[in-house]
């Protein structure tokens, strides 16, 4: 079922009859029901917690081993391919080292049911555990990683794949093939691994949904959009809104009290204290992409417009932030806008001419463009620092896409990432301070920058620039394209993907 993912939805307390299902608590979020499978002795809990999107639970449980479980269980009906999402903390130093709690997928809510769990101990102990049908003693794939953080587990198909790391690092992955049905319970976990005693965990960043299905058509077919926010130093992220199409590419406004995104070829603006999303007029440019960035001085917001006249090929126009009738400003096409310059005097952007795309310049006021580098491969992404000293983009002249940085005159590129992945999209903080970028993962030809791919969001230091994780999530194309930090450097926004069944 293809529900529309707004967060009054997504918050909604559900209702569900049946002797299993027990509620304790005034929202389950994401879930469904919450259940005491085994009867352990001590009542589990289960709490969301609005506005910070966290759900905390306490449960008891003799163990999830050998032929019979007993533990709380937090859980959603599901179907098809999906990925569960978390991060996890439990609370207090606990009573036994093997108290454990994750991601499980489930074949129903009697004890001896077959499963797939990525299950973290309190000992740090970390394993892919399953139990191959009823009532088997349970195995397991241990990882050497210990105590992670962050926790991942997918289904496709018959194959299920845990992923796990510490924040700040990418995933170690391990996967095995269980044929345990269809329709499953999907969730978060508890267990003290000791009946008499009730331990807690915090879970958040949780998320949960469907993933691209074998046939699927990008660019005619979209998969769910969620519009995000995270907090770049604790990594925690808030679902503002979202739908079953594709919303794109948000940027903050420089009060900081709206974020603009673009939908099916308009622009939005999203009104943080309210909530609501309404329409940016932009006249006659109906069919913008999501290359939209607003001026250093707060006043003027720069589009790439696909145009009739241009052969449906990218165009770059201005206008006013608060919305009118666009200025051409970029005579030829394909033109991606990418950034402002600070002193508002230049537009920066992506040109193809002849079939291969450099970057270039132009006067924020319309003239000549100047192209700024040469390369036979594709040069993307551009974005000027706050200071206006450097270019800061994205480029695959290695093999790999890369993230560079060069003067403001197109001299001196210097490369800045160098690992396997192929970054795209610098954002330079207001501050001057740090990078953000998005990581698609090496097997993405490195000129794509496809939908519905699991991507990382890394950031690094301007000074020493050396890369760490921030966000682990379904995404790609639309999700960070233009500058996405708030106007205290604090903050990100981006668009995560997935439907949610």
């Amino acid at each position: 079922m293809k529900n529309r993912l707004i967060l009054s939805i997504i918050l909604l307390t559900m209702t569900l009859s049946g002797t299993n299902a027990q509620f304790r608590g005034p929202s389950l979020g994401f879930f469904q029901g919450f259940t005491d499978v085994g009867s352990p002795s001590i009542p589990g809990t289960a709490v969301y917690s609005e506005p910070d999107q966290v759900y905390w639970m306490s449960g008891s449980g003799s163990n999830i081993w050998f032929g019979e479980d007993s533990f709380s269980f937090l859980w959603k009906e599901m179907s098809g391919d999906y990925i569960l999402q978390a991060e996890l903390q439990f609370i207090g130093e606990g009573t036994d080292p093997h108290r454990k709690a994750g991601l499980m997928i489930r074949s129903g809510l009697t004890a001896d049911a077959p499963h797939v769990s990525c299950v973290i101990h309190g000992d740090g102990l970390t394993s892919l555990q399953y139990r191959k049908s009823a009532g088997n003693d349970m195995q397991e794939v241990q990882f050497e990683i210990s105590g992670p953080d962050v926790i991942q587990l997918e289904k496709k198909g018959d194959i299920y794949t845990m992923s796990v790391a510490r924040r700040g690092e990418i995933y170690m992955k391990e996967s095995l093939e269980l044929p345990i049905g269809e329709d499953l319970m999907a969730g978060l976990f508890i267990c003290s691994h000791n009946d008499t005693v009730s331990e807690k965990v915090k879970f958040h960043n949780v998320r949960i949904f469907g993933t691209e299905p074998e046939g699927f058509v990008q660019y005619r077919e979209y998969l769910g959009s969620l519009l995000e926010v995270m907090d770049v130093e604790t990594g925690h992220r808030r679902i503002l809104d979202g739908a079953p199409g594709s919303w794109q590419a948000p940027n903050w406004t420089h009060d900081g009290k709206t974020l603009i995104y673009n939908a099916d070829g308009l622009l939005y603006n999203f009104d943080l204290e309210t909530g609501t999303s309404s329409v940016l007029p932009t006249g006659f440019a109906n069919r913008n992409n999501n290359d939209h960035v607003i001026s250093f001085d707060g006043t003027q917001l720069a589009i790439s417009h696909h145009t009739e006249e241009d052969q449906g090929q990218s165009v770059i126009y201005t206008l006013p932030l608060e919305g009118g009738i666009p200025t051409r400003i970029t005579p030829n096409s394909p033109s991606y806008l990418h950034g402002w310059s600070p002193d508002n005097k230049y537009l920066i952007f992506t040109g193809g001419r002849d079939d291969v795309y450099n970057i270039y310049r132009i006067p924020a006021a319309g003239g000549e463009e100047e192209k700024l580098t040469d390369e036979s491969t594709l040069d993307d992404g551009p974005e000027y620092s706050p200071d206006g000293k450097y270019i800061y983009f994205n480029s695959a002249r290695t093999g790999t896409m890369q993230i560079w940085r060069m003067e403001a005159n197109g001299s001196n590129p210097t490369q800045l990432t160098f690992d396997e992945h192929n970054d795209w999209f610098p954002h330079v903080s207001p501050d001057n301070r740090w990078i953000v970028f998005i990581s698609f993962p090496k097997e993405v030809p490195a000129a794509d920058h496809p939908f519905y791919k699991r991507v990382y969001l890394r950031i690094m230091s301007v000074e020493d620039l050396k890369p760490r994780v921030i966000g682990y999530l379904y995404g790609g194309q639309g999700t960070i394209n233009v500058p996405s930090w708030s106007p205290d450097s604090k903050k990100i926004a981006f668009v995560s993907n997935g439907i949610f069944q």
